[in-house]
């Protein structure tokens, strides 16, 4: 499994994004399940609607309903998400990307799909591991 940023789902969606085109060649030759959680999934609706108008959101709407994005949350998520964001205060985290290195550490992953090198080059996986995976940078 990949955990997915909202970066990658807004750069996938608009062609006008200098990185669409990266974006789409790795999109396509992704063979894992793509998955994010309900704060990354409020954080890519208000882009979409933003940039894109209802057509957009409804898009996105239709890729999460078939599938293509898993989203994954728990009891807890919320608590462990701000307790992320407060333990790594000094990357100045927003609650998306905490809960998406809390759903990394769920899913025992450190690949995530993401566009936003700035805080997932210098944040830590939780499990342990030394770094982050960051594609499709690293791929």
């Amino acid at each position: 499994m990949i955990v997915l940023d909202t970066s990658v789902v807004v750069a996938h969606m608009d062609r006008g994004d200098r990185r669409h085109d990266e974006v789409a060649a790795w999109m396509r030759g992704a063979r894992e399940e793509l998955v994010t959680s309900p704060l990354a999934v409020a954080e890519m609706d208000h882009l979409a609607r933003r940039a894109g108008g209802r057509a957009a959101a409804d898009a996105l709407h239709t890729n999460i309903e078939r599938g293509s994005y898993l989203v994954e949350w728990w009891d807890s998520a919320m608590s462990e998400t701000i307790r992320v964001a407060r333990d790594q205060g000094a990357l100045d985290l927003g609650l998306t990307d905490a809960s998406l290195i809390v759903l990394a550490a769920r899913l025992e992953t450190v690949r995530v799909a993401t566009l936003d090198e700035r805080h997932f080059r210098a944040a830590r996986p939780l499990t342990g591991e030394p770094a982050f995976r960051l594609l499709p940078a690293d791929t």
